[in-house]
């Protein structure tokens, strides 16, 4: 059986929930479960990424 396709048009509210918050530098940031840590020049690193759009970045402590 095929695929069901949509023939709907999203509107724009739709095709840019949550967008306008990050571009506004407000993201949403979660750590990553797949590399929790990394260890680099003796320092512990966190990668975090953004929920809403997928920006990514690291902090180290």
């Amino acid at each position: 059986m095929g695929e069901i396709l949509k023939f709907k048009r999203p509107s724009p509210a739709e095709k840019h929930k949550g967008k306008t918050l990050c571009k506004s530098g407000f993201h949403r940031w979660e750590v990553q479960k797949e590399q929790p840590f990394d260890v680099k020049l003796g320092r512990l690193v966190t990668l975090y990424r953004c929920a809403r759009c997928g920006a990514t970045r690291t902090e180290a402590k």
